[in-house]
């Protein structure tokens, strides 16, 4: 009997229940994935650059409102992540990152599938980084200029010198689309995705004409076919469209 017991408590691998230890306690125990979260207001051209690429990268990414007529984008949790206070902004985990263009390189390089929206290759990875540099320090501030003197010095009417600077804007731009079918070569890139946000907002303030623009014309036709361009940029550019209006004269 006694040996009976000694034989039910060993186990195929020779070893008794007593010996062998807590199996729960030395199974790994999954680490909990935390989502990222984007600090978002779609009213924002920028905001809507980020919409557009997480859509595109199938990224799972939670979306948390800023209400910035409530100025949740100055209370001190926000600084604390953003101390430029702007949108959007993007966490996970501990690390926080701010601009777009920056966001969704970040989200491309950690979780993207592959390198098709922002190339591993050097050269064309240099001319993506190019056309979002043009997005950023030409047109992006030339529409930005039009959209401060509306919301911030009361203006009614987009003024010519503004008006003007941004047209010159969409002549360059016209000039890189005559180069190829995207804005970066023939592949859909980040630099897509960024530049239709603000040209789609900018159109709104100085028409497209497209007659004289007519591979721009082409090109946002393009990126309105996008499957996931009605939710990512068209809600919130219709929010943006109401905002014009209702400052316009």
């Amino acid at each position: 009997k006694q040996w009976y017991h000694r034989v039910r408590g060993v186990s195929c691998s020779g070893e008794t229940s007593e010996s062998v230890p807590n199996r729960a306690s030395i199974v790994p125990r999954p680490t909990l994935k935390m989502t990222p979260k984007l600090y978002s207001a779609d009213l924002s051209p920028a905001v809507r650059a980020s919409l557009l690429a997480i859509r595109a990268l199938g990224v799972d990414v939670e979306l948390v409102p800023v209400n910035l007529m409530e100025q949740d984008h100055m209370k001190p949790e926000y600084l604390k992540m953003n101390p430029f206070h702007t949108v959007p902004t993007l966490e996970d985990g501990d690390f926080a990152i701010w601009d777009s263009a920056a966001i969704n390189i970040y989200l491309t390089e950690k979780y993207g599938k592959d390198d098709s929206l922002y190339p591993s290759n050097p050269e064309a990875r240099a001319v993506v980084n190019q056309r979002l540099f043009f997005n950023s320090g030409i047109l992006f501030p030339r529409m930005g200029a039009i959209v401060a003197s509306l919301l911030r010095e009361g203006a009614k009417t987009v003024s010519k010198d503004k008006a003007d600077s941004l047209t010159r804007g969409y002549t360059l731009l016209e000039t890189l689309l005559e180069r190829s079918t995207y804005v970066a070569g023939e592949k859909l890139s980040l630099a897509d995705l960024s530049i239709i946000a603000t040209i789609s907002s900018a159109n709104v303030l100085v028409p497209i004409a497209s007659n004289r623009f007519p591979k721009t014309t082409e090109w946002i036709s393009k990126m309105q076919a996008l499957p996931y361009y009605e939710e990512a940029n068209q809600t919130g550019l219709n929010k943006f469209i109401g905002m014009v209006k209702s400052k316009l004269a």
